[in-house]
């Protein structure tokens, strides 16, 4: 384990069982057949992360996060917690506060790309306002909706939101999109936003080379001088990225390359997610 001025903090993880009766899949969530809590300490174990925020999958789970809270459970001071919610439902503020009141929750999350919502949508909006209520920062799953997620966050600039995977649409197997940086000018441009964060999370799968990606890092560096290192959360959407890298990789791309220097290793990889999502390993 690294010590505590090293601590590395992976900003998305998903954990997950078997498809099984008892706990049944809604859809399907690219990777293993199962990745649950026990197997993704043992993988940060593996290569020296501290902990990590755990996604309760939509496409599995839907809006039951029953499993990340018994993950929770087994390993508090490993994860953090973030669930979506159901724009749809007619309790979000009453969601909202149950969610708060777990131990270990960091953050909520909308799925912008789950369906054509527009900007007036009412759930949208209270979810938003019920976050920032109580305090906790939104993810937002919005690569191909830049437009809606910019319109959203203008309209609530006391909600902490935070743009999932660099806002860019990224594959789940090989091979990468032609131009996968198509929509980094727009992706740029949502950093005027003071109450917008941005994940770096999945980078590796973007890239035309193999690892250590060295293509990604000329756009990266773009991103880091419009939001400020402070803004931008180092992760690697473990499990969606299985079939495009291994999790050392995604690791190990960040930590052996030469385009960041320690300080800003340290803060991408650790400093921004613990004043973003205000939790850090170690906490209960």
């Amino acid at each position: 384990m690294t010590t505590s001025q090293t601590k590395t903090i992976d900003c998305q993880v998903h954990c997950y069982e078997r498809n099984r009766p008892e706990r049944p899949w809604a859809g399907y969530l690219q990777g293993p057949d199962e990745v649950t809590g026990d197997d993704m300490v043992a993988a940060m174990d593996a290569v020296g992360v501290d902990g990590a925020v755990l996604i309760s999958p939509l496409s599995m789970y839907r809006y039951d996060a029953s499993y990340a809270l018994e993950v929770h459970a087994k390993h508090p001071t490993r994860f953090g917690l973030v669930r979506p919610f159901d724009p749809h439902s007619d309790s979000i503020p009453d969601e909202m506060a149950e969610w708060a009141s777990n131990e270990g929750v960091v953050g909520a999350r909308i799925m912008l790309t789950a369906e054509p919502f527009e900007a007036d949508h009412p759930g949208l909006h209270q979810i938003l306002v019920a976050a920032a209520g109580v305090g906790l920062p939104v993810n937002v799953m919005c690569s191909t909706k830049l437009p809606l997620f910019r319109e959203l966050a203008r309209r609530h600039p006391n909600t902490r939101m935070i743009v999932d995977h660099l806002g860019i649409a990224q594959p789940p197997a090989p091979p990468a999109p032609d131009e996968p940086w198509s929509d980094l000018p727009e992706v740029l441009s949502l950093a005027e936003l003071d109450n917008v964060a941005i994940k770096i999370s999945g980078a590796g799968t973007l890239s035309h080379e193999p690892f250590p990606y060295s293509d990604i890092w000329e756009p990266l560096r773009q991103i880091f001088d419009a939001y400020g290192l402070e803004r931008c959360l180092w992760g690697t959407d473990w499990t969606r990225a299985t079939n495009l890298l291994t999790y050392q990789q995604g690791v190990d791309a960040f930590r052996v390359t030469d385009q960041l220097s320690d300080d800003e290793r340290a803060i991408l990889m650790a400093g921004s997610l613990r004043e973003v999502y205000r939790w850090e390993p170690g906490q209960g």
